[in-house]
């Protein structure tokens, strides 16, 4: 338990090192703002359906993908 707890941890650190990165790398891009903005929602979404997904598996509401095959 102790070891999940620990991996969770780590790998919400290394998504939010990650969206820190993309998020200043973002304004580099040159994009109209309109573009500029969907790109920064759907990053923003993705990162919360993954982070709601790992404290969903670890409440027991979601079966991990490793069990389903």
């Amino acid at each position: 338990m102790i070891s999940t707890l620990i991996s969770v941890i780590l790998l919400l650190i290394v998504l939010g090192v990650i969206l820190w990165a993309v998020q200043q790398l973002l304004p580099l891009i040159p994009l109209p703002p309109p573009f500029h903005t969907i790109i920064h929602v759907l990053i923003v979404v993705i990162v919360v359906i993954v982070v709601v997904y790992i404290i969903a598996g670890l409440l027991g509401v979601v079966e991990p993908m490793s069990r389903l095959r």
